[in-house]
């Protein structure tokens, strides 16, 4: 009897282990799905037509990152539009391998240095192995006239950073 009520506890016990599996999965990727906002700071610091790098610690990163969470952006001011502030906001990564791209004002150009990729002013593609454009960043003004970004994850073909962008399967 007492063998018998042992082994139906041990068979509830492997049963009940992968639903709260389950269960504490999802409840931490809802806590992963919470969008974290970046305070890349007044308006005022981005001069029309041009194009800055700006660097942050990701609040998506994790203790253990170090470094690697500090990360990048290029912001280009395109000035006001019926009275709305209009940015593009572009991720440092290549769409190729996701190394980082770096501006050259000279030329106008985007370069990646791993593999050759180019980009436009305008972060579309201009030549190289790069599948297609730099990935845009969700951004918005707020009321205090700072430009704040999404915090951006690792963008990839499948998974972009904004839901306008065209996705591959």
């Amino acid at each position: 009897m007492l063998l018998s009520g042992l082994a139906s506890a041990a068979a509830a016990t492997v049963v009940a282990i992968p639903g709260i599996g389950y269960l504490a999965a999802a409840a931490c990727r809802k806590l992963k799905d919470q969008v974290d906002w970046v305070n890349l700071g007044p308006v005022d610091e981005f001069p029309e037509n041009e194009t800055r790098l700006k660097t942050f610690v990701n609040p998506l990163g994790q203790p253990w990152d170090g470094i690697t969470a500090n990360t990048g952006v290029y912001v280009r001011y395109l000035g006001r539009q019926s009275f709305e502030h209009q940015f593009q906001v572009f991720a440092i990564n290549c769409t190729h391998l996701g190394c980082p791209v770096e501006w050259f004002p000279q030329s106008g150009l985007f370069m990646c240095p791993c593999h050759g990729g180019v980009y436009y002013a305008n972060g579309d593609h201009a030549s190289g192995p790069p599948p297609r454009g730099l990935y845009h960043c969700e951004w918005r003004v707020n009321s205090a006239n700072q430009l704040e970004i999404q915090a951006p994850h690792l963008p990839t073909l499948q998974r972009t950073l904004r839901a306008d962008q065209p996705v591959r399967g």
